[in-house]
């Protein structure tokens, strides 16, 4: 059956100017880090697409290497089997820079690894063009000019409209804005992970940079910014599965008595977790959208409400500070 999107899908999200651009992007994407891939449920993954863009999502994000490079096979064929005629409407974004094939042309940042990449990017997914393209880290063994120079021609070729960094420094970003700017080429975000127990972009600049929004990953840290582990570890969990570095079981334990006195203060505010974590990031310096991944429609619904509350006052976030820090 023909999937038609929900009418009123832009009246409950909000949408923010990426940097000093035109380009709105939504407060909170969809990102397909994980559960988009092959081995995944090809139905779910449908399913969470169409809620999220009945929501107001209009930005799906991929990577080439994301589900073991497959993610870009299996979004690719959705959006063109379901949403070819909302295509002017949503932002699909890419990267390049980790390991998607074997050899020295596999990874990092040379004008051979980013434009092959971009180019397989675009085969995969059967896509004309990318809204945004990111380099997905910076490459200290190779001239930052090289990289972003390699973008801006593809931009110039029409196979993206507006580049992004990812996981870059505020100093490395800025110094790529502005050999893009010097192409008369816009680079207006850095995609980073920061959230409320990860707080690393508050020390390496990533905020001081005006003339560049963050796009933030990770805002829920893996899901202990939800209700997923309050009271134990279920074994379907990433913590449980043991299947990402970035969460294990140890993590759980670590922060659990800050995770509860969080989930105190949303219950207060009549709100989850999850949404009072989104909304946090929202709030802070140069966040212009919360990336969210998701494994089930529901998770996307919970996270779009984060938008609908109202905004954290000085001493809730002060409170959440002292639980935190």
């Amino acid at each position: 059956m023909e999937y038609l999107a929900a009418n009123d899908r832009y009246e409950n999200m909000s949408y923010k100017n990426a940097g000093s651009s035109g380009l709105k992007l939504p407060a909170i994407q969809l990102g397909m880090w994980y559960n988009f891939g092959r081995q995944d449920n090809f139905e779910n993954c449908k399913q969470m697409m169409f809620t999220a863009f009945d929501c107001g999502i209009s930005l799906f994000d991929l990577a080439n290497n994301y589900c073991l490079s497959t993610a870009e096979f299996v979004v690719g064929e959705i959006l063109n089997k379901h949403f070819p005629h909302y295509r002017d409407e949503l932002l699909i974004t890419s990267k390049a820079g980790y390991r998607d094939i074997e050899g020295p042309y596999g990874e990092w940042g040379s004008k051979k690894s980013v434009i092959a990449s971009l180019d397989r990017s675009l085969k995969k997914m059967n896509l004309d063009y990318f809204d945004i393209f990111y380099s997905h880290r910076f490459d200290p063994n190779t001239p930052l000019e090289e990289t972003i120079n390699a973008l801006c021609d593809a931009v110039k070729q029409g196979k993206m409209l507006y580049l992004g960094v990812s996981n870059y420094t505020g100093e490395q970003a800025e110094a790529a804005r502005k050999i893009a700017a010097s192409r008369n080429v816009p680079l207006i975000v850095n995609q980073v992970r920061y959230n409320m127990l990860d707080r690393k972009p508050e020390s390496t600049g990533a905020q001081d940079t005006d003339k560049l929004s963050l796009v933030c990953f990770s805002p829920l840290q893996q899901g202990l910014l939800s209700d997923k582990y309050l009271k134990d570890i279920p074994k379907n969990s990433r913590a449980g599965k043991h299947l990402n570095p970035n969460m294990e079981a140890s993590d759980v334990d670590k922060y659990l008595p800050k995770i509860q006195e969080l989930n105190k203060l949303a219950l207060e505010r009549g709100q989850s977790l999850s949404q009072m974590a989104i909304q946090w990031l929202l709030s802070r310096k140069s966040v212009a959208s919360a990336l969210i991944g998701a494994s089930k429609p529901e998770q996307i619904i919970d996270c779009c409400k984060s938008v609908d509350f109202a905004p954290l006052s000085a001493e809730e976030l002060a409170r959440i500070d002292k639980i935190i820090l």
